[in-house]
């Protein structure tokens, strides 16, 4: 097999690999998305935001849309159900710092589908399509859609879905291989992915079950796919990316993070996360992070009581540094 650096073209725009950090709410903050940029990820992507809360100039929605220059390029994933108000939100945020503007069609939460949104919008293909084609005849930049396998066994559409999706002008297609009804649980399938490209023209990203660089490939032989989505295996491992980026390129796996590097990363993620959005807010965001970061070392359980005690920068220091000198006598006994 030939390894050969691989870039992607999604419309106008040229990702300079195929590996992607998928929407996360409450996870792929700006923080975040600067460590895994930093990390060689071709294209981070926002965490979702609702068209409905910028045309009401919702306060917070301000904090969701900021976007550092060096993350370029960037998704922004927009939410809803109206064509119009999602057409004219794009079109109003197009002189903004985003290269591609995605749609969520896939989100699964009990809130976003009660509202005819998200996932539920797999149940509504006509609508689904009325959307992709008002956003984008509104806007100059590529349109993508993440969508998922269907919304229940009974209603797998997932190719119907993505043929309405390129008939509609979307530049690419992002494909979760799992229904609506089963959120994150059991095995995604990849093999709707497959059936997805080959029913289409346009990108499609596979998404869905990629904890290692190795899964990333077996998804891109087994799939035939432009390029993977990585969303929850990137939670506490940010280096996901390098190491996926250099092994689709050259077959070779690097090692994994040594503890220094995993702690010298906690420490920036908690002093972005600070810089961001203050030290009250960021260093409790940063107990869940922390907790993702150290699954699986011995005593982490003990170690997330602490965690969740943490209140201060110099606290969360003086935690990670016990921490790794604790991992590292463990090691050596």
């Amino acid at each position: 097999m030939e390894h050969t650096k691989k870039t992607l073209a999604i419309g106008s725009l040229r990702l300079p690999n195929p590996v992607i950090l998928g929407p996360m709410a409450g996870v792929t903050d700006i923080a975040f998305r600067e460590l895994c940029k930093e990390q060689g990820c071709g294209l981070v992507t926002m965490e979702m935001v609702s068209a409905k809360a910028i045309y009401y100039k919702n306060k917070n929605t301000q904090e969701l849309l900021k976007v550092q220059e060096q993350e370029r390029p960037v998704s922004l994933q927009l939410f809803g159900s109206d064509p119009q108000i999602m057409a004219d939100m794009a079109k109003q945020l197009e002189e903004g710092p985003y290269d591609i503007f995605d749609i969520n069609m896939g989100c699964p939460v009990p809130k976003i589908v009660n509202n005819q949104e998200g996932s539920a919008l797999m149940k509504n293909p006509k609508l689904a399509g009325e959307i992709i084609a008002a956003m984008a005849k509104a806007v100059k930049k590529p349109v993508t859609v993440k969508f998922r396998r269907g919304f229940d066994e009974q209603h797998v559409n997932a190719v119907e879905f993505a043929k309405i999706a390129e008939a509609n002008g979307a530049a690419m297609v992002a494909v979760h291989g799992r229904t609506r009804e089963q959120y994150y649980s059991g095995k995604a399938d990849w093999d709707i992915i497959r059936q997805v490209k080959e029913a289409v023209s346009i990108p499609v990203v596979g998404n869905g079950d990629i904890f290692c660089p190795e899964d990333a490939k077996r998804m891109m032989e087994e799939t035939g796919c432009d390029a993977v989505m990585i969303a929850r295996g990137a939670k506490g491992n940010p280096w996901i990316f390098k190491r996926t980026v250099h092994y689709l390129e050259t077959g070779e796996l690097l090692p994994k993070p040594t503890i220094d590097e995993v702690m010298q990363t906690i420490l920036r993620h908690g002093e972005l996360l600070t810089k961001w959005k203050g030290e009250y807010i960021g260093v409790r965001e940063m107990r869940k992070h922390m907790a993702w970061y150290t699954a699986g070392w011995p005593h982490s359980s003990a170690l997330r009581g602490r965690m969740n005690e943490m209140e201060t920068l110099e606290q969360l220091e003086a935690l990670v540094r016990e921490t790794a000198e604790k991992q590292k006598s463990e090691m050596l006994n």
